[in-house]
C-alpha cells in the first residue's frame, strides 16, 4: 500500500485534482453531447477513466477522460449504430457501449502484451493528418448547433426523406416476413394489411432518421449548410460566439483560471439568469451512475464483430493518446512512466466507463500539464479529479442540464481548433513527397468518409513506402560488378590482380527481404559467364526474411548450374540459421566454402584457384 498511495504530496494532489476537474467539466459535457449520446456520456466518461487509469495506471500525474480523437471516432462509431436501429438511442446503445468495453479489454490486452513499447513506431504523417482531420470533423460538425439549426426540427428537409422512409418502412415488413417465412403469394394480403397499419407518425419518425444520418458528418454538415444559413436562430449563435470570444480572450488576462470554465458560467449564467429561450442540452440524470445490464444481457458476438476493427481502432487510439500524454508528464516531472501498466489503467478505466455508459477515454494532455501545475504529484491527483465530478454529477446535475447547448458546441468550436497539428503543416513545404501524401491522404479520408480505414490505408502507404525505401537502399548497398569495377574494400587491396577477371566479389549491405529481392535478382544477373567463383560478403546482412532467402537460393542454384563455386564471408547469425534451415548450407554451398573474414577467403582463393581453373574440381 505504501508503493500505491503516498500521501506526503496531499495538498499538491489536492489542488492538482480539484483544479482538473474543473477543466474537464465543460470538455466533457461538450464531448458529450457532440458524441450523440448526450452530456451525462461525458461527464461518466471523465469520472471513471480519470479514477481508475490513475489508479491502475503507470504515469503518477496523468489525468484522463474523453478526449477529441476519442470523441471523434466514438461520433462516427455511434450514429451508425443509432442509424441501423431507426435511430432509437436506448436500442442502439448496449452495442456501442459493448464495442467501448471491448476497446477496453483490448487496451487491457496490449498492456499484458507489452505492447506499449511499439506504439511510437506509427509513423508521424499518420498521427499529424488524422489529429488535423479530428479538428476539422469537430470544427465543421460544430458549425449547425453553434447557429441554432438542427436538420431534424426542419420541417421542410425532413419531408424530402418521407418517400424514402415509406419505402424502407415496407422494406422491413417485407424482411421481417421473409424471415418468419410467411411471404407467399396466398398471404400478400397480410402485407398490405401491415403497410396500410403504418402510422404518418412512423414515417415522420423515420424521416427524421434519415435525415439526421444524411446530415452527418463533414459532407453532411457541408450538404445542408444552405439550410442552415437560412435559418439561422440568432440568439444560438450569438451564445456560441460569446463563448468562443471570452475562451480565447480570458486566456490572454490569465491562464490560472481555465477559459472554457470561465466562459460556461459566465454565458449560462447571463443566459438562464435573463430568461432566454435558449436551447439547454439533455437533463443530466442525478444520483449514481448504474451498470448498462443490456451489455450483457444482448449480447451477440454476430453484431459485435462488424465493429471489432473500430474497438482495435479506439484501443490503439486511445493508446497513442495516452502515452504522448505521459511523455509530456515525464518531461515536466522528471519521472518516467510505465508505458505497458499505463495501457492496462487506461483499459481498465475505459472497460468500466463503458459498463456504466460512459464514453472512452485517454491521456488527456492539457488536463494532465494543469494538474502537474497545480502541484499533483501521484495518482491521488487523477482519483481525486474523478471523485470531485461524480460529486458534480450527484450535487448539482438539475443546474448543469440548464447550460445552453449553443454554448458547448463554442467551446468544441476552440476544442476543433487546438487539436489541429500545426508543426505538422507547417513543415509541409519541407517534408519528404511521400510523407506529404501520407499526411493528406489521411487528413482527407478522415475528414471526409471513415476515420478508421484512412488510418488503415495510411498504415498500408507509410509501410510501403518504408519498404520501398529500405529496399533502394539495400540495392544501393549490394552490387555486382567486376572487382575492377567495385570499390574496393579495406582488407580487398591484397587480392591478386591476376584472378581479378574470374572472380567477383558481391557486397551485400543491409536486409535482405521481400522488398529489395527483385534488385538482388537483377543485380545476380551481371555476373558475366567468364567468372569461375563468386564470392558473397555478407557482414553487413543483418535479416533475410523467407522472400529473400528464396530469392537467393534461385541465384545459387543457377550458379551452381553453371558450374561457380559460391564462397560467404562472414553470415551473421540470423541469415546462417536461415540459410542452413532449407539446406543452402551445406547442398549449394559447402561448409568448406564459408569464412569468417575475407583474409581466410583469400586464402583458400589462392589455394584452389590458379590459371583459369579450380584445383580438384
Amino acid at each position: 500500500m505504501k508503493k500505491l498511495f503516498d500521501f506526503k504530496h496531499f495538498k499538491g494532489d489536492l489542488f492538482g485534482g480539484i483544479t482538473a476537474g474543473i477543466v474537464a467539466l465543460p470538455l466533457a459535457l461538450a464531448f458529450g453531447v457532440s458524441s450523440g449520446l448526450g452530456p451525462s456520456a461525458g461527464l461518466y466518461g471523465a469520472l471513471f477513466v480519470s479514477f481508475f487509469a490513475a489508479l491502475f495506471g503507470g504515469t503518477s500525474t496523468q489525468i484522463s477522460g474523453p478526449t477529441a480523437p476519442m470523441t471523434a471516432v466514438s461520433m462516427v462509431l455511434i450514429a451508425g449504430i443509432i442509424a441501423v436501429n431507426d435511430g432509437d438511442i436506448a436500442k442502439a446503445l448496449p452495442l456501442i457501449l459493448t464495442v467501448f468495453l471491448l476497446a477496453g479489454l483490448i487496451q487491457i490486452g496490449l498492456g499484458i502484451l507489452g505492447i506499449g513499447k511499439y506504439i511510437k513506431y506509427i509513423p508521424s504523417p499518420v498521427v499529424s493528418g488524422f489529429m488535423t482531420a479530428i479538428g476539422v470533423i469537430i470544427l465543421v460538425t460544430q458549425i449547425l448547433p453553434s447557429v441554432g439549426y438542427y436538420p431534424k426540427e426542419d420541417v421542410d428537409y425532413v419531408n424530402k426523406f418521407k418517400p424514402a422512409a415509406e419505402e424502407l418502412i415496407l422494406e422491413n415488413i417485407l424482411k421481417e416476413e421473409v424471415g418468419k417465412d410467411i411471404l407467399v403469394l396466398e398471404d400478400f394480403r397480410e402485407t398490405i394489411d401491415k403497410a396500410k397499419h403504418v402510422t404518418q407518425e412512423q414515417i415522420l419518425q423515420e424521416s427524421k432518421t434519415l435525415a439526421g444520418k444524411e446530415a452527418s458528418g463533414v459532407i453532411g454538415t457541408i450538404k445542408v449548410l444552405p439550410n442552415a444559413l437560412k435559418n439561422i436562430n440568432w440568439l444560438e449563435l450569438c451564445l456560441a460566439l460569446s463563448t468562443i470570444i471570452i475562451i480565447y480572450g480570458f486566456k490572454r488576462i490569465t491562464t490560472t483560471i481555465p477559459s472554457a470554465l470561465v466562459a460556461l458560467v459566465i454565458v449560462s449564467g447571463v443566459a438562464y439568469g435573463f430568461g432566454l429561450d435558449y436551447r439547454p442540452i439533455e437533463a443530466i440524470p442525478s444520483g449514481l451512475p448504474v451498470i448498462n445490464l443490456g451489455i450483457f444481457t444482448g449480447f451477440n458476438l454476430s453484431n459485435i464483430s462488424l465493429y471489432i476493427f473500430t474497438a482495435i481502432t479506439l484501443a490503439l487510439l486511445g493508446s497513442i493518446d495516452t502515452l504522448l500524454t505521459s511523455v509530456v508528464a515525464d518531461n515536466m516531472t522528471k519521472t518516467k512512466h510505465n508505458s505497458n501498466k499505463e495501457l492496462i489503467g487506461q483499459g481498465i478505466g475505459n472497460s468500466i466507463a463503458a459498463i456504466f455508459g460512459g464514453l472512452p477515454g485517454a491521456g488527456a494532455t492539457i488536463r494532465t500539464v494543469v494538474n502537474i501545475n497545480a502541484g499533483g504529484k501521484t495518482r491521488l491527483s487523477g482519483m481525486i479529479s474523478g471523485v470531485l465530478l461524480l460529486l458534480i454529477v450527484l450535487v448539482i446535475s438539475p443546474i448543469a442540464s440548464q447550460i445552453p447547448a449553443a454554448v458547448l458546441a463554442g467551446i468544441l468550436v476552440t476544442v476543433g481548433i487546438g487539436v489541429m497539428d500545426y508543426k505538422g503543416l507547417k513543415a509541409i513545404p519541407s517534408m519528404p513527397r511521400f510523407e506529404v501524401v501520407i499526411m493528406l491522404v489521411v487528413l482527407v479520408l478522415s475528414s471526409v468518409w471513415n476515420l478508421v480505414y484512412a488510418v488503415g490505408i495510411g498504415l498500408i502507404i507509410a509501410s510501403l513506402m518504408f519498404m520501398k525505401k529500405i529496399g533502394d537502399l539495400s540495392s544501393k548497398g549490394s552490387s555486382v560488378k567486376p572487382l575492377s569495377a567495385e570499390k574496393v574494400w579495406d582488407d580487398e587491396f591484397d587480392f591478386p590482380k591476376k584472378l581479378k577477371e574470374e572472380v567477383f566479389i558481391k557486397h551485400l549491405s543491409g536486409p535482405l527481404f521481400f522488398g529489395s529481392t527483385s534488385d538482388f535478382q537483377e543485380l545476380a544477373k551481371q555476373i558475366p559467364n567468364t567468372a569461375t567463383t563468386v564470392i558473397i560478403r555478407m557482414g553487413k546482412v543483418p535479416y533475410i526474411d523467407l522472400s529473400g532467402l528464396f530469392a537467393m537460393e534461385d541465384i545459387l542454384v543457377d550458379l551452381c548450374s553453371q558450374d561457380k563455386k559460391i564462397l560467404l564471408v562472414d553470415v551473421l547469425t540470423q541469415p546462417k540459421y536461415m540459410l542452413e534451415k532449407i539446406d543452402i548450407i551445406p547442398d549449394l554451398v559447402p561448409k568448406e566454402q564459408i569464412f569468417n573474414t575475407f583474409k581466410e577467403c583469400l586464402v583458400w582463393i589462392k589455394e584452389n584457384i590458379k590459371n583459369n581453373t579450380i584445383k580438384n574440381q
